[in-house]
């Protein structure tokens, strides 16, 4: 991976400011641990005897707060990825965006970040003959609540949501719900194994999966 000084593109000089910011943060979170007030202790980092014990201990501090504003840059990095993935992007531009990674380092440091996607199946209508709707989401969490809103939503109108499901890239039910009249909402279910594994929608199983799901609601 380049260093900084090497990223190719304008605005190198707001990137060396942007570094020279994280440094003196760095340095000011060392003064703080050290107990330094203000206007007290060494006025940088390399203001003590080099070969002293208190030099010692400060480089050895100093290096305490960068390795953690590091572990946290990590984590904001792996966050970014995710996210970034969820919205389309590829891995050869997550391995741009993370400092000119290639595109199988990308892949390998973030496996599940793209090409991930959660698909909600719903079953609406009252009374058969039932309508069956499909969506695509690029997180999971969105996928469970608009599942979960549409089912609780679903009994204000004839053609409501009854039921819900959300399956992975996998095409693994990894949440179910329907309508429960007798507690008037939503309920979490678990579908039986059968029910658990989705076949794609151009395969012929397809269909005969969603009859099945249909069956099974409407049995509870």
């Amino acid at each position: 991976m380049t260093d900084l000084w090497s990223l190719a593109g304008s605005g190198i000089e707001e990137r060396v400011a942007f570094a020279t910011e994280v440094r003196d943060m760095v340095w000011r979170e060392t003064r703080r641990r050290m107990g330094y007030g203000e206007g007290k202790g060494p006025h940088s980092v390399n203001a003590l005897a080099p070969n002293s014990a208190a030099a010692r201990r400060l480089h050895l501090i100093y290096m305490e707060v960068a390795a953690e504003v590091g572990f946290a840059a990590r984590q904001l990095v792996d966050d970014g990825a995710a996210r970034a993935g969820r919205a389309g992007a590829s891995y050869a531009q997550l391995g741009e965006a993370a400092g000119d990674l290639s595109r199988q380092a990308a892949r390998k440091r973030w496996p599940e970040a793209v090409g991930t996607h959660w698909v909600l199946y719903t079953i609406t209508g009252k009374q058969a003959p039932h309508g069956r709707a499909t969506s695509l989401y690029r997180s999971a969490e969105k996928a469970v609540e608009r599942g979960r809103t549409a089912v609780d939503e679903g009994a204000l109108a004839d053609d409501g949501a009854i039921a819900a499901v959300v399956v992975n890239s996998a095409r693994e039910v990894v949440w179910a719900c329907w309508f429960n009249d007798a507690v008037w909402g939503p309920e979490e279910t678990e579908l039986p194994e059968d029910l658990r594994s989705v076949p794609v929608p151009e395969a012929p199983e397809h269909a005969d999966w969603q009859q099945r799901w249909e069956q099974f609601v409407s049995r509870r």
